[in-house]
């Protein structure tokens, strides 16, 4: 079993991951979508009611298209508040956990591990939502990855968002109601 509690700390911060593994263009197209998204007061106001610890460990790779479009929402997530802490790994520098981390038998990023504040796993996802996969079987044009060069349509960059905000909500609901951390907490 994959100790992915002992791996969390050898991660990245996001402003590090970039700077380490993306270049200068890299860098470019993640802060022009990172600027691009915006979260309703709706979606602030749930972020900042998360009382449990979230570690989320994020498979990544700065060239990666889906990761452009993806990963600068979970450093939104994270700058409101503090319980989410985030760390990312470059999917081709760490092997070991790409491989544990394929999804449908392929090296697919992005990638995330929720883990509690004791270093249990809470939920895995990965590579692109629900809304992104909608849109994608709708389309079925053009290359099978996007390249990150042209940013999303900003309707889906909000379903986007929401997506992975429902999915960071799961996990903090499922820490919250846990028996184990409830005690601990006395709550």
């Amino acid at each position: 079993m994959f100790d992915f509690a002992a791996t969390f700390d050898k991660g990245l911060l996001y402003e590090d991951f970039l700077h380490t593994h993306g270049t200068e263009e890299h860098r470019r197209r993640w802060q022009q979508l990172h600027e691009r998204i915006r979260l309703s007061d709706a979606q602030r106001s749930l972020l900042a009611s998360f009382t449990r610890e979230m570690k989320v460990l994020c498979l990544a790779g700065a060239w990666c298209g889906d990761c452009v479009n993806q990963c600068p929402i979970y450093d939104h997530f994270a700058r409101v508040n503090s319980k989410i802490v985030v760390r990312y790994f470059d999917r081709d520098t760490h092997p070991e956990l790409a491989a544990e981390l394929k999804v449908c038998g392929g090296a697919r990023v992005p990638v995330i591990v929720i883990l509690s504040e004791d270093g249990f796993e809470v939920a895995r996802f990965g590579d692109r939502t629900i809304s992104k996969y909608r849109k994608l079987a709708a389309d079925q044009l053009g290359p099978s990855c996007p390249t990150g060069i042209v940013p999303p349509e900003q309707d889906l960059l909000k379903s986007v968002t929401q997506d992975w905000l429902e999915i960071f909500e799961r996990a903090q609901l499922i820490l919250r109601t846990s028996a184990r951390l409830r005690t601990k907490h006395g709550d």
